[in-house]
């Protein structure tokens, strides 16, 4: 009987066969390896030989790598931010409670700082008689006093007396008038109060506060002008700038005149409401302006409990002051002589110098 060898058992039997495969099957990985390039190990990021040794694998951009991960990780969401407490806004003090005699300490310290910036206040309408200054003060409704300062000379030129006025021809009259605006009612009033005069008072502008009231044009505030300056009798002046100022300060409340006048009246003495008047007037019309007050100028911020209404930067609030070449809008040059004589300093306009 012929027995077949087979070569690859019969010269190296089973076992011989198991090593002769696993020579070709460790043949066959490297030529695999040799023919597809090197994998990244994820652990280590390096390449894997087909030796088992490790080489550095090409790096990816840093940019690129981040945004891979960031890709490959789930995105972890972002805690809400708590809102943020509003912010109360940058205007006037908060006020607080005020006593009876801290309001009067305050108002009457606040009359102080203002004579001293305004020595010689006064009121900025030309007058030479009590006469002259009632029909100014009319006149000055509706106006400025500087339009009425620029107006009267040809008036009381032309009808330098109550009987003279009361006699003129109103047309003539609201020619002369007519710069001042609403000339008609004006003139109206003007040669109604001159008339008045003549039949009442023999001519002459009355003293007294209950006799003033009664004339045609005239108020409360124009016969306490009248008295205050033209008689030397105390009164509070409760004009435009008088009644915002007060109510700024939180001297009260009231929109009445009549009742802003009792309170005001009451913080202070009677023999000083003339001057008060003159003081705060003055400090209205340069300093302390209805739309824009110039805060960062003012005196008296310390004491004032609307301070931050208006522009509070020193610079920007110095150009708000209204001030003309020579001093103030209606503004005269020299004092009155009954000031110097009273030993009054003419006071440099604000905010000229510096």
């Amino acid at each position: 009987m012929v027995v077949r060898r087979d070569s690859a058992v019969g010269e190296q039997g089973p076992s011989g066969a198991k090593k002769t495969a696993k020579k070709t099957n460790a043949s066959a990985s490297r030529a695999a390896a040799e023919r597809t390039p090197p994998e990244t190990e994820p652990a280590t990021g390096r390449s894997a030989s087909a030796g088992g040794k490790s080489t550095p694998a090409t790096r990816k951009p840093a940019p690129a790598r981040k945004a891979a991960e960031a890709a490959a990780s789930p995105k972890s969401p972002k805690p809400a931010a708590s809102p943020k407490p509003a912010q109360p806004a940058k205007t006037a003090r908060t006020a607080k409670p005020e006593s009876p005699t801290a309001l009067v300490r305050r108002a009457r310290r606040i009359n102080r700082e203002l004579a001293e910036v305004y020595p010689y206040a006064h009121p900025e309408l030309d007058f030479e008689n009590p006469f002259q200054l009632i029909v100014a003060t009319v006149l000055s409704a509706q106006t400025t006093d500087l339009r009425v300062n620029q107006t009267t000379p040809a008036l009381f030129a032309k009808y330098p007396t109550p009987e003279d006025l009361a006699a003129a021809d109103p047309e003539e009259v609201e020619e002369i008038l007519r710069p001042c605006g609403f000339f008609r009612a004006k003139t109206k009033s003007v040669t109604g109060l001159s008339k008045a005069l003549v039949e009442n008072h023999k001519g002459e502008v009355p003293g007294r506060l209950e006799d003033l009231v009664k004339l045609p044009g005239v108020g409360r505030k124009t016969a306490f002008v009248v008295l205050g300056n033209a008689f030397g009798r105390p009164g509070i002046t409760v004009d435009t700038h008088f009644q915002r100022l007060v109510r700024r300060w939180k001297w009260t409340e009231e929109t009445d005149p009549d009742k802003i006048e009792a309170a005001v009246g009451s913080l202070f003495p009677k023999s000083e409401w003339t001057m008060l008047s003159h003081h705060v007037i003055f400090h209205g019309r340069r300093i302390c302006h209805a739309r824009k007050p110039a805060c960062g100028a003012c005196p008296i911020a310390p004491l004032c409990p609307a301070y931050g209404e208006g522009e509070t930067d020193p610079e920007k609030a110095k150009k708000l002051l209204k001030y003309e070449k020579g001093g103030f809008p209606g503004q005269r040059l020299k004092p009155p002589q009954s000031y110097l004589d009273a030993g009054g300093i003419p006071a440099p306009p604000l905010g000229a110098a510096g």
